[in-house]
């Protein structure tokens, strides 16, 4: 099985060997050596986020990877995701396709809505149109990546914005442009995503991974119904690796609880608990431990699910950098080979 794995990055702002949380420039030259690292392992694709608060310090993520564009050699550069609803689809074309010409067409977008809202009301957005601006947005995006693939003008007509008239853009990728749209659990959107001949990348950050196997199937389903080529299939998932079980563990949980305490305040979870996070890594979508514990959890996701894509999201709140490069070496040099090894036995 022909398998590609990725690590995804928020751009946590994370602490330095005194405890302090580091300036976030620091932070953003840390994921440039992040992302070349992972390029130097042999890892096949490297994604950053966009957020817009203090506790990440990347809001612009294709900036962040045009900066890796002339300092990576093999790796996709794409972003993880990009908020679409509260952006503009033909700024974002441009964006990645400048992006893809830096690169020698190692670009990729993955649209989505964003778990957080912030975007909105920056950029004067009203969350009160939160479904038809993203309903657009892609429509918009899907349709001028067709026209620039085949060379010509579209016209274009909605709700959020001035109409387009024979409008076209530039510069031309060589091919078109790489473009996921991320699923977070909704029927709808991966319809969506296959009638616009997109492929699926399904956020699963909690619980079972098995249990969004009807969504694969019915993306597939779609797809044939609606006439279109296959396409890949991707998951997005947080972990961590390290050189043992316990110390995967052990080092992760101040940092997980840390994050996940700070979002829990505003959205009125409990604090998180050790036990949360032994029963997530034992059963649920965090893939934490060591090579080999990381690797089979994988390579046994990728067997339910029959995905073509597996991305690891490796950043969580203040973990300190030095743990994370720690991460990205032993998942290009020990996981990934471990996963190709394992779905090669079957």
């Amino acid at each position: 099985m022909d398998i590609q794995l990725g690590l995804d990055t928020f751009g946590d702002v994370t602490v330095g060997p005194d405890g302090a949380l580091l300036p976030q420039a620091q932070v953003v030259r840390d994921v440039l050596e992040q992302g070349r690292l992972a390029d130097a392992v042999g890892v096949d694709a490297f994604g950053v986020g966009e957020h817009h608060r203090d506790d990440y310090a990347v809001s612009a993520p294709d900036i962040v990877l045009a900066g890796l564009a002339t300092t990576t050699e093999r790796i996709l550069l794409g972003s993880a995701v990009t908020v679409l609803s509260s952006d503009d689809p033909v700024r974002v074309l441009e964006r990645f396709a400048t992006i893809d010409a830096l690169s020698g067409g190692r670009a990729e977008v993955t649209l989505g809505r964003g778990s957080f809202t912030e975007s909105f009301p920056l950029f004067g957005f009203d969350l009160a149109d939160y479904e038809v601006l993203f309903s657009e947005k892609l429509d918009l995006f899907a349709r001028l990546r067709a026209a620039t693939a085949e060379d010509r003008p579209l016209s274009w007509e909605g709700s959020t914005r001035r109409p387009l008239v024979d409008a076209q853009v530039w510069p031309r990728p060589a091919e078109p442009l790489r473009s996921w749209v991320a699923v977070g659990g909704s029927p709808e959107s991966v319809v969506r995503a296959a009638r616009y001949g997109l492929p699926l990348m399904l956020a699963i950050i909690g619980g079972e991974p098995a249990r969004f196997a009807p969504y694969v199937d019915l993306y597939r389903r779609a797809l044939d119904e609606l006439g279109q080529p296959g396409l890949p299939v991707g998951v997005h998932s947080p972990g961590f690796v390290a050189p043992t079980d316990a110390e995967a563990r052990d080092r992760l949980f101040p940092h997980f609880k840390a994050n996940r305490d700070r979002i829990g305040r505003e959205r009125g979870w409990p604090p998180a608990t050790r036990d949360q996070l032994d029963a997530e890594a034992d059963h649920g979508a965090l893939f934490v431990g060591s090579p080999e514990t990381v690797a089979q959890k994988i390579a046994g996701t990728v067997r339910t699910l029959g995905i073509d894509r597996f991305d690891l999201k490796y950043s969580h709140g203040p973990l300190p950098h030095e743990h994370l490069m720690e991460c990205i070496g032993l998942y290009g040099t020990e996981v990934a080979p471990r996963v190709r090894e394992l779905l090669a036995t079957g």
